[in-house]
């Protein structure tokens, strides 16, 4: 979710912005169907709801993905030694920035000094790990990950790939402990769901750091995003992923008589990283085809942070406000569900085309102070 832009002008890789905009969006209309929604619409028998989920599913690992690409393909990109980089230093001031904004938005009450009317759920919900926090601490691995790679004189790709492979494979394991029998609740929360977290570590931040392997490989290999060949390539590992992944269901049901694809198995999590891949795919082949690229989609992609606190605000409330959710939580038919999915994306493009017109206003009143 880091807004700056890529270097210079011309080595700015347009298809990732495209694939956060994507995901920012798939966020926006996710969030507000499941916040409006009825249950008597919400059926597993129906296949348009089924694919809805699975589509939902794939909106995180998106944006996880995009975010470790981003993040590390700037940290690579002047090719400064560790401690002379000041990607390094912007990064962890990142990773506080976006630790407070996911704290801030599950701030249990509206005083800022004051807790003694908060309950023992608002304390629960507070330490909540979400989707901030995990982009949070994946900068920062992926941070400490580049240091060890640089005193080891270790490929920064391979060790990024080496310890997503390796979050992915112990998440059955790592999900079964609980966590918050031997550590503090705020800490056990990002750990495991049994505290209620939406996106505990594990596994979720391996998407992070896959994404960082990509961004490494683009920074490595300047304009390589420009050729059909590098969507081709992205295409066929991402099918490979998939391939693997149903393989590896069919010998988990051999071997137990039973499947967890869906649930706890990692082969849910290849699936999904192969999927991620495929769509990368789609896009840096669609950015290389297309003679013009709507701007404003370009702009979404760089106004994720945004985008994501404001629109959740609106839906979920704050400390401070009242969100739509305590008014109209489930209680829409599907018709007026989709039109105020579309409304809210509306709201956030319009919301991202007011920034530019007023970053324009500003930019052409320096200039004019300038020339005075």
């Amino acid at each position: 979710m880091d807004n700056s832009i890529f270097g210079m002008k011309k080595n700015r890789i347009i298809f990732i912005d495209l694939m956060r905009a994507i995901a920012v969006l798939m966020m926006v209309q996710g969030h507000t169907i499941d916040t409006f929604l009825a249950d008597s619409y919400r059926s597993y028998d129906s296949s348009i709801f089924n694919f809805w989920n699975f589509l939902r599913g794939l909106t995180a690992p998106i944006f996880l993905f995009s975010a470790g690409t981003v993040f590390t393909y700037l940290l690579h990109f002047n090719k400064l030694p560790f401690k002379e980089n000041p990607r390094i230093r912007k990064g962890i001031k990142r990773f506080f920035l976006l630790i407070g904004l996911g704290y801030l938005m599950r701030w249990p009450t509206p005083y800022l000094f004051y807790f003694g009317d908060v309950t023992s759920i608002q304390w629960q919900v507070f330490f909540t790990v979400d989707v901030l926090h995990l982009i949070a601490f994946g900068l920062l691995f992926t941070i400490g990950l580049t240091f060890l790679a640089e005193k080891f004189k270790v490929r920064g790709s391979f060790i990024y790939a080496t310890t997503a492979f390796i979050i992915f494979a112990i998440y059955p394991i790592i999900m079964k402990i609980e966590w918050k029998n031997f550590l503090p609740f705020p800490i056990a929360a990002y750990f495991y769901q049994g505290t209620g977290s939406l996106f505990p570590l594990i596994p979720w931040v391996g998407f992070v750091l896959a994404g960082a392997m990509l961004g490494h490989y683009l920074e490595n290999n300047p304009g390589v995003f420009k050729s059909t060949r590098f969507s081709l390539n992205l295409f066929a590992i991402g099918i490979s992923f998939i391939a693997l992944s149903l393989i590896g269901d069919r010998l988990e049901f051999l071997l137990y008589k039973e499947s967890a694809f869906w649930t706890t198995s990692p082969n849910l999590i290849f699936f999904r990283l192969g999927v991620v891949l495929l769509l990368n795919s789609l896009v840096s082949y669609l950015a290389i085809r297309l003679e013009t690229i709507p701007s404003l989609f370009i702009q979404i992609g760089r106004n994720t942070l945004p985008v994501y606190v404001i629109h959740l605000v609106i839906l979920y409330g704050s400390p401070w406000s009242l969100g739509l959710y305590n008014i109209l939580a489930k209680r829409l038919d599907l018709w007026t569900t989709i039109a105020a999915a579309i409304l809210m994306v509306s709201l956030m493009i319009a919301l991202v085309q007011s920034f530019q017109v007023v970053k324009g206003y500003y930019r052409k009143k320096k200039l004019v102070t300038e020339k005075i």
